[in-house]
C-alpha cells in the first residue's frame, strides 16, 4: 500500500479491553471502518459502509493509548477489513513506536496489502470464509476465494503466528463441504484452526449431531468455539 498518514484512518469503534482478541495479551481492538464483502451472519454490518464518518479520530486514539501504556499489551486492527484502507501500514507503526504489539483480523480479499502489513504484525487473525464454490454466495461477491488463498500461502510462509478460523452455517454449506475445506487447510499447511457457531438472529445455529468430533479427527488442532 502506498504510504498514506495515519490520521486518515477511518476509526469505526474501539473496544478498550480484551483478552481473547489477541491471544496471550492484553489488548485494545480498533475497528477499521468499510468492508468490501456482504456475509448474512456479520456480527457488524454497521462496519460495512467504507465512507461512514469515523467514530474516532486517530489524535484521540493515540491520546487513548498514551494513557494505557504499561496496562496494554497490543492494539488488534479490525473492522471492517482493515486492509481495505491505505493508512493501514502508517497507523501500525505509529502502535508500534508507542510501544505495543499489533495483532491483525483480516478476510485476505487484498493479498498485496496483507503482505505489505505482515511485518508489521505480530499475530493474524484469518478469516475463512468456507470452501471455494461457496465463497461467493457467503460473501456476496464473486472472485474472493482465489485471492484468499494466496493471502493465506503469503501468510504461512511469513512465519507470523496465526489462527484461520470459519463460522460454520450448515444452511450455507454442508458437512461434506465442510471437511473437504479442512481438508484443503491442512494440505496447505494450516495448522492452527478455529471452527465457530454461527449466530443468526441473535440465536446460534444448531450443527448435526456428531460434526465436532468427526471433524476433530480430520483436523487434530482444530478449536471449537461457541461463537
Amino acid at each position: 500500500m502506498a504510504g498514506v498518514s495515519a490520521d486518515t484512518l477511518r476509526i469505526g469503534g474501539l473496544v478498550p479491553l480484551t483478552s481473547i482478541d489477541f491471544p496471550g495479551r492484553l489488548a485494545a481492538v480498533l475497528f477499521c471502518q468499510g468492508c468490501p464483502w456482504q456475509c448474512g451472519y456479520c456480527h457488524n454490518p454497521h462496519l460495512i459502509p467504507p465512507q461512514t464518518p469515523p467514530a474516532m479520530a486517530w489524535d484521540d486514539l493515540l491520546s487513548f493509548l498514551a494513557r494505557r501504556r504499561g496496562l496494554l499489551d497490543g492494539v488488534v486492527f479490525s473492522g471492517g477489513e482493515p486492509t481495505l484502507q491505505s493508512a493501514l501500514p502508517d497507523a501500525m507503526r505509529a502502535v508500534r513506536q508507542m510501544g505495543f504489539q499489533v495483532a491483525l483480523h483480516t478476510a485476505g480479499m487484498y493479498p498485496d496489502r496483507l503482505a505489505s502489513v505482515l511485518p508489521l504484525v505480530d499475530w493474524v487473525g484469518f478469516d475463512i470464509k468456507g470452501p471455494a464454490h461457496c465463497h461467493a454466495a457467503i460473501t456476496g461477491t464473486p472472485g474472493g476465494a482465489a485471492r484468499t488463498l494466496v493471502s493465506l500461502d503469503r501468510l504461512l510462509a511469513s512465519g507470523v503466528a496465526y489462527e484461520c478460523r470459519t463460522t460454520w452455517d450448515p444452511a450455507l454449506f454442508d458437512e461434506t463441504a465442510l471437511m473437504g475445506l479442512a481438508d484443503t487447510l491442512t494440505a496447505r499447511g494450516v495448522r492452527h484452526w478455529s471452527l465457530q457457531v454461527c449466530n443468526r438472529a441473535g440465536r446460534p445455529v444448531s450443527w448435526p449431531p456428531g460434526v465436532a468430533g468427526r471433524l476433530a479427527s480430520a483436523f487434530p488442532q482444530l478449536a471449537l468455539r461457541a461463537g
